[in-house]
């Protein structure tokens, strides 16, 4: 843990408990996947790393309990971050087939020629950040463009439930993208098809052709799962992410 970073949350936010500048700051690392998922969180640890006392760790760690992204394991002591998983995964990626379908066919209808643009601008640097295996390229990428086209849709419920599902969707976004620059994935037969998803998405919606567009978001959605369930070596591929040290 960096207290650098956490003196720059306090800078940016002085009034705000220091508890809750924590959890911020784990909720960050667990979700970008700086903590690997699984792993155990040391309270004392974290909190000689930041400098601080133990209770605000321990208090934000209580509260990200609640919200799901810190777990208990029956029969050990401890807390520990949220697993990922290929049936969660799956599970989850349903959902996002729901919402950001949906949403890139009322995008087709109510994106105008400005949210276009921005779309193939990052649709083009993502495909060539997958050519040159830029993983830093590929997220300041990937989710803006997915952002973008939530945003664009012009239905406030579908922001509202992609925002439920967000957090927790850029945790395996990151591990895709991981996945992605991996050398023994350079076979994987979905990765050619990844790189041009978003170009595909793009073109529909500047054709304005809402089930085209609904069509191509549903085909990327299953690119991406099926490029994951083979980045695995004949084994669930999150199993290798929550192997990494804390």
């Amino acid at each position: 843990m960096d207290k650098y970073k956490l003196k720059q949350y306090m800078e940016a936010a002085p009034d705000a408990k220091l508890r809750d500048l924590v959890q911020q700051l784990l909720y960050d690392e667990i979700v970008n996947l700086r903590i690997a998922p699984g792993s155990k969180l040391n309270v004392n640890q974290i909190a000689a790393s930041l400098g601080i006392s133990r209770t605000p760790v321990a208090e934000a760690i209580g509260s990200l309990s609640e919200v799901g992204f810190v777990v208990t394991r029956p029969g050990q002591a401890g807390s520990f971050a949220v697993e990922l998983s290929l049936p969660d995964m799956i599970h989850l990626y349903q959902v996002r087939d729901a919402i950001e379908c949906e949403a890139a066919a009322r995008c087709a209808y109510n994106a105008d020629d400005r949210v276009v643009r921005q779309l193939s601008s990052l649709a083009d640097a993502f495909r060539d950040s997958v050519e040159r295996r830029d993983i830093r390229g590929m997220k300041d990428t990937d989710m803006p463009f997915h952002r973008l086209i939530i945003d664009s849709c012009g239905n406030p419920y579908l922001v509202q439930s992609y925002e439920q599902i967000l957090p927790k969707l850029i945790m395996y976004q990151a591990s895709m993208l991981e996945f992605i620059v991996k050398k023994n994935n350079a076979s994987n037969p979905w990765l050619s098809s990844v790189k041009y998803n978003h170009i595909s998405v793009v073109s529909a919606i500047r054709m304005r052709m809402p089930e085209l567009a609904r069509q191509c978001m549903g085909e990327h959605i299953s690119t991406s799962l099926n490029f994951t369930s083979l980045s695995g070596d004949k084994e669930d591929p999150f199993l290798a992410l929550q192997r990494r040290v804390l």
